[in-house]
């Protein structure tokens, strides 16, 4: 069952979400989401080290991937066909009986910028901040700027508690990890 805003905001009181800083629901909250602000900590790749990612090579993502912090105030600029990871501004915890799932704004989704490619579902027991996967599918560049709203997440209630809530390789995330994906090749 989708949680709806009164559901929302019950589960932010009772704990079961918990956003911090706290949400501010009467621009983050609609009728069955809530918006999270973009952070300052993106992830973008360097071209000219790697011809390609080898997924049976044992290279580290973080050896063809940098971490840039936009200054306060300033914008990060998205290339048309560029890909970047980006985080939340807020540390979102959610309980052992709800999923999270992030959705892009159509706003965005209007100018070609896209949120999330694949992993749209945040399982029972995640804590962190949110890593997105931001794409610009558009034909002209954009700015981003942090502490603008970039992504919405809606929650639904599991018939019962996670036997084994999530506890996986990007649990606590506190920046955009880069792929830990040669920990299962």
């Amino acid at each position: 069952m989708l949680l709806s805003d009164r559901d929302i905001k019950q589960a932010i009181a009772d704990g079961r979400i918990t956003i911090a800083p706290a949400p501010d629901y009467v621009e983050q909250l609609s009728a069955c989401e809530i918006d999270l602000h973009l952070g300052d900590t993106f992830r973008i790749f360097n071209h000219s080290q790697h011809a390609y990612i080898d997924l049976k090579d044992k290279v580290k993502s973080e050896e063809f991937t940098k971490e840039i912090v936009v200054p306060k105030g300033e914008a990060f600029i998205m290339q048309p066909g560029d890909f970047a990871l980006a985080i939340t501004q807020e540390t979102l915890t959610i309980a052992d009986d709800l999923v999270g799932r992030i959705e892009g704004r159509s706003s965005l989704g209007r100018i070609g910028i896209i949120v999330h490619g694949t992993a749209s579902v945040f399982h029972p027991g995640w804590h962190g901040k949110v890593t997105m996967e931001l794409g610009n599918l558009g034909t002209m560049p954009v700015a981003l700027y942090p502490g603008m709203r970039i992504c919405a997440f809606t929650f639904e209630e599991l018939s019962s508690k996670a036997e084994q809530p999530y506890r996986g390789k990007y649990a606590g995330a506190t920046g955009p990890d880069a792929s830990k994906l040669t920990k299962e090749t």
